[in-house]
């Protein structure tokens, strides 16, 4: 009896799966689709982020640099500029985990200056308009835009912040990128020029794990040279001229260097004193090499004092003992000699 009773309830069971709505199986298809690229929670928990920077830091410098993706060190984040397959730039990744809502945005302030609150969160809809990007509507009124549409050959550079610090958990020197924001260069509509429009910033933290399933190529020599957009920012891979740091004025290079030279002599001279810090961060070299220098100097100075020393003492007893010696032999000579002349006897 309870046999069948178990035959009839898996028969039901098969029944009403099999009678499920062709319309619901191809929602729950979609729906498993979509999120095949979307992170869970207990995915973000367990992503390996970098090394978290302290708040209480003994040293720390923010650095803003401007990142030209024409650069070939920068170019793997340009190409391609439109989606192959499930190939794409950084920014058409960007631009849609936005649209998303899956990575917060917030506005550019006209001063430069970040800020990270729920004020200033920007809307998907007021980037779409602001900018003119095309887009539609689907019957549930969710937006949806061609993948032409989105301006991604138009994104050429990047500002990005960052953070030089001196971690003295571990006593190292680091670096991190904080933030990011795509700057999209578009022709006036007198065609005079080129304007750049920065869009919006996006923390890299918030970034972070969707980044780390994107690749990069890193070398036009070798196409199998890749590695993941986040260990490419992390390992700072990129290269990109100075134009701010955080300083108690809250001006940039632009607003104080009065032409393009004096802001190349600013830019490289901040470079040096990054890495100046990180060279002498555990001393002086040049001074610990001379202090190396001297005391290994005074060692050879003490090593040959203590070896004449060793030489003249034995040269000393070698002079005794070979003095000795040739009276021990007179003085047994001598005597036997005289023993001799006592016990011989002359013949008559």
């Amino acid at each position: 009896m309870n046999k069948s009773l178990i035959f009839m309830a898996m028969l039901l069971f098969a029944v009403t799966a099999g009678a499920q709505p062709q319309a619901r199986r191809n929602q729950q298809k979609q729906q498993a689709a979509s999120n095949a690229n979307n992170l869970t929670t207990r995915a973000q928990i367990s992503f390996p982020t970098s090394v978290a920077m302290d708040e209480d830091v003994v040293w720390r410098r923010d650095i803003y640099r401007e990142l030209n993706l024409m650069e070939s060190a920068n170019a793997g984040l340009y190409y391609p500029v439109e989606p192959v397959g499930s190939q794409m730039n950084l920014f058409t990744y960007i631009f849609k985990l936005v649209l998303s809502g899956r990575v917060p945005a917030y506005e550019y302030r006209i001063d430069g200056n970040e800020v990270f609150n729920d004020a200033a969160r920007v809307k998907p809809l007021s980037i779409l308009d602001n900018y003119h990007i095309y887009y539609t509507r689907d019957d549930n009124g969710r937006l949806h835009i061609e993948n032409a549409d989105i301006p991604s050959r138009e994104v050429k550079s990047y500002y990005i912040k960052e953070a030089a610090y001196y971690d003295q958990a571990n006593s190292s020197f680091r670096k991190k990128v904080l933030a990011l924001c795509p700057i999209m260069s578009r022709e006036d509509d007198f065609g005079d020029g080129t304007a750049k429009y920065p869009l919006f910033w996006v923390k890299y933290d918030d970034l972070a794990p969707h980044l780390s399933k994107q690749v990069v190529m890193t070398s036009d020599l070798n196409n199998a040279a890749t590695m993941s957009a986040d260990d490419y920012f992390t390992q700072n891979m990129y290269q990109g001229q100075i134009y701010k740091t955080n300083n108690m004025l809250g001006r940039t290079l632009a607003q104080y260097c009065p032409n393009d030279s004096a802001m190349k002599k600013e830019q490289m001279k901040i470079e040096a004193e990054l890495k100046a810090f990180e060279t002498n961060v555990y001393g002086d070299p040049a001074r610990k090499d001379s202090l190396d220098s001297i005391a290994k100097a005074n060692l050879d100075k003490k090593a040959s004092k203590k070896l004449r020393r060793s030489n003249n003492r034995r040269g000393g007893k070698k002079t005794s003992v070979s003095s000795a010696k040739p009276s021990t032999k007179r003085s047994s000579a001598s005597s036997s000699g005289s023993a001799r002349v006592s016990v011989r006897r002359e013949r008559h």
